[in-house]
């Protein structure tokens, strides 16, 4: 008899979960080093194609280059994370890594230099945001099948880290190859893509639990529809419009930003009406999903748009204060926010797998609450500070964040069941995108304010005292400020930009002062610093109450650990499902004699009777049956918790049975493996506790004349036994495929697969026994058992 892996392992190796790490934090470093690696070299870009970013209409193409990705990634992940649920994770998440790598060989291509070549960049980056969508909505869910429960904040740590440190890292790689031509940094990717669709193609397998289900079109146009109005409101919303400094009051921005939130409240209502949403409103109905959702969206809203404010500061003030030229700027600017991606690459892996031992909340809600203290004292530094400080802030903000980022993400991913992480991977990444889209107009809109309200009049007294006409100091102080905060972005000097047309009329002195590294700066810090303060105070409002939130989260720590803790090793746990004849009746209550838990077989349809508040005898006749069978036995409405009182519906979206007596079962059969264990018999087990790590998961078979003929020798008529059996069976594969979309018979799902027709009873059982205590302890499955069961390792 051979071992099959439980979901999928055995058949892959022990090292199958960290080539799935490996993989898919390439792929996220891949995703996020080409959001900011567009972000320091857009000078490049436009010099390249011949844009002036001071021009009012050519700011639309800027804001598109830095956010239509985030756009695109926001509006689509949930979407793609539903299909990976659907069609499979690994196959949608290889599928990103050749989109996305296709988008990059397009961008890197592009030769032409006339504003049109804006477009064709934007568009291009808009198909590596769909790869990139693919990738974010999947590798989290292929890391939270892959790792067990206890191991699992380590690794989304790791891909955590990776993904917010690509950030960074994209700035400096950025800075690096800009110097030597802007279409570098998007071919850089190409080779990296290259060799990341290959290894993902080649090693990467589906060992998560894959439900069929159709597609929520109506959900998914008024999803993508009203969050793409929404998103597109905001960027429009920052640039100037008529007379006003910032867009919010240009009608086509309020039509959409109205037009968005009013189709989302409608498909907030279609996800409550259709049998198979894409965005399951159910699972806020779990503790530790909807506080660490709430709480991701809220802490990128508060750091979302920090690196873009603090590279202003430092490539707009205080960079060119102390002595770097304007052009030089982006790149100095990444080196010294180095101190960020530092303590972000500190904190992230190492609260990742502390939080494996002791939790989500006190590393998440801590991270939160250091957050919120280094941007109060962000308030505190001066316009032109001194660098030590700055790093040490820089150092505790990344920390902080790296705190919050891997527990988080681990107690959101670990609190869902098995078949709904593509989609709650999906939905967690959507928020925390549009967080960081939010965000960004958010800081944009209180930082232009804070200009328009004190630049116009230091402009204007600073040009005029520099012998400038007042004609045209008059017009350059009434620019919207937002050219000159975006020039100072782009490492441009706004002055020289400004007066181009006109330093020639200026005595020489002059001209090298204005158009030299203090006159802007100087100039620039008093209302910027301003400005500043005011998102930082923001984004310290923001992070206190994700904080609460966070602490709001289910205080129970990881169950594989708590077990251990309270009694030195997990409760032994078998599943056992068993084909008619295979003696799982004889087996069953054995296994549990030699283990010392309890057998539960009709205690398991009896929990669930009452837990649907249906009669016990309508549960045990209707158990493992089929179709209408299913639908009586869950048409009850009024369900209650085994020893919690009234079980709530999981949402105001209309559960299916299937789904009904799924969710019942699973909550009876995982409150019987964390209080005493147990031997479960049938009703879905493998599928049900395939999160734990510490159950065992046995298929029991055999010949089927063999089995047969059993029946018979126990006196039942052959024809009654040939037809009880083909009953028996067919019911039990039509339940678990429409109950949990499974095959029984998929070796797959099971740790070891027995044909008790050619191996005896006695072994079976033994090696059952030797295999749960190794489980249940910690320890790697047995190689050989008793001799006569060859097993593998399970990876």
């Amino acid at each position: 008899m051979t071992l099959a892996p439980a979901r999928a392992r055995a058949d892959i190796g022990p090292h199958y979960k960290w080539i799935a790490l490996s993989n898919t934090t390439i792929g996220m470093l891949m995703a996020t080093v080409n959001s900011s690696i567009v972000l320091i070299s857009l000078p490049a870009i436009f010099r390249g194609i011949n844009l002036n970013p001071l021009t009012p209409g050519n700011v639309s193409y800027l804001l598109w280059m830095l956010m239509g990705y985030l756009v695109v990634t926001a509006v689509l992940v949930v979407s793609l994370g539903r299909i990976g649920d659907m069609f499979g994770r690994v196959r949608m998440y290889n599928l990103g890594f050749l989109v996305f790598t296709v988008g990059s060989i397009l961008l890197s291509v592009v030769v032409v230099t006339f504003p049109q070549t804006a477009l064709a960049l934007i568009f291009f980056r808009l198909v590596q945001g769909v790869g990139g969508a693919m990738l974010f909505a999947n590798s989290t869910a292929i890391i939270t099948d892959a790792f067990p429960e206890n191991q699992r904040g380590m690794a989304l740590g790791i891909n955590a880290v990776a993904a917010i440190s690509g950030s960074f890292i994209g700035l400096i790689v950025g800075g690096l190859l800009s110097t030597v031509d802007w279409h570098v940094i998007f071919l850089v990717s190409v080779p990296v893509g290259l060799f990341g669709t290959v290894w993902a193609y080649l090693k990467l397998r589906e060992i998560g639990v894959v439900r069929r289900a159709r597609i929520d079109w109506l959900g998914n146009v008024t999803f993508a529809v009203g969050l793409i109005a929404v998103l597109v409101g905001i960027t429009y919303g920052i640039q100037p419009y008529g007379g006003s400094t910032m867009g919010w009051t240009n009608p086509t921005v309020l039509a959409e930003l109205i037009g968005g939130v009013a189709l989302l409240v409608v498909f907030a209502v279609v996800e409550t009406r259709v049998a198979e949403p894409m965005f399951r409103v159910g699972l806020f109905r779990i503790r530790g999903f909807a506080f660490g959702t709430i709480a991701g969206l809220l802490a990128s809203i508060g750091r979302g748009g920090l690196m873009f404010m603090v590279i202003i500061w430092l490539q707009g003030i205080w960079l060119p204060l102390h002595g770097y030229s304007f052009d030089s700027t982006p790149f100095w600017a990444a080196i010294y926010m180095l101190p960020l991606t530092v303590g972000f690459l500190i904190g992230g892996p190492s609260s990742g797998y502390l939080s494996d031992r002791y939790g989500a909340r006190i590393f998440a809600t801590g991270g939160m609450l250091l957050a919120a203290l280094s941007f109060g004292l962000l308030t505190l530094l001066p316009a032109d500070f001194t660098y030590a400080p700055f790093a040490a802030l820089l150092f505790l903000n990344g920390v902080s964040m790296g705190m919050f980022v891997s527990p988080n993400t681990a107690g959101v991913m670990n609190s869902i069941p098995a078949d709904r992480r593509g989609v709650a991977s999906g939905m967690l990444a959507t928020f925390q995108n549009s967080g960081m889209t939010l965000s960004i107009g958010i800081f944009f809109s209180l930082m232009i304010a804070g200009l328009s309200s004190t630049l116009p009049a230091a402009m204007y007294g600073g040009l005029s005292a520099h012998d400038v006409p007042a004609n045209l100091a008059h017009q350059v102080a009434n620019a919207p400020p937002v050219g000159s905060l975006f020039a100072a972005f782009l490492g441009y000097n706004p002055i020289s930009t400004l007066l181009d047309g006109s330093l020639h009329q200026l005595p020489p002195q002059q001209v090298a002062y204005l158009t030299g590294h203090t006159f802007f700066p100087t100039l620039i810090s008093t209302p910027f610093i301003t400005g500043m303060r005011i998102t930082f105070f923001f984004s310290m409002a923001m992070t206190l109450v994700a904080a609460v939130a966070s602490q709001l989260r289910s205080t129970a720590r990881p169950q594989l650990r708590a077990l251990r803790r309270r009694a030195g090793a997990a409760p032994p746990t078998v599943t056992i499902s068993a084909s008619y004849g295979a003696l799982g009746s004889e087996i069953g209550p054995a296994v549990a004699q030699r283990l010392g838990v309890p057998f539960v077989d009709r205690g398991i349809p009896a929990e669930t009777a009452k837990l649907l508040d249906v009669p016990l005898a309508e549960a045990i006749e209707r158990d493992e049956q089929r179709g209408p069978a299913v639908e009586r036995l869950v048409a009850a409405a009024a369900v209650s918790l085994p020893q919690y009182g009234v079980m709530p519906p999981v949402g105001d979206e209309p559960e299916t049975s299937a789904e009904r007596l799924r969710r019942a079962t699973s909550i009876v059969m995982h409150d019987v493996a964390r209080r005493t264990g147990g031997v479960l018999l049938g009703r879905g087990g493998m599928v049900v506790l395939a999160d734990l790590p510490y159950a065992l998961h046995v298929r029991l078979d055999g010949d089927t004349a063999t089995r047969l003929r059993r029946a018979v020798q126990r006196g039942v008529p052959e024809a009654d036994a040939t037809r009880d059996m083909q009953r028996t069976d067919r019911a039990r594969e039509l339940f678990m495929r429409e109950v949990y979309g499974v095959d029984v018979h998929d070796a797959r799902l099971y740790h070891l697969v027995l044909d008790t027709t050619v191996v005896p009873a006695a072994a079976c059982i033994d090696a059952i026994v030797e295999a749960a205590r190794a489980l249940a302890s910690g320890r790697p499955l047995p190689s050989v058992v008793h001799g006569a069961v060859s097993v593998q390792r399970a990876g």
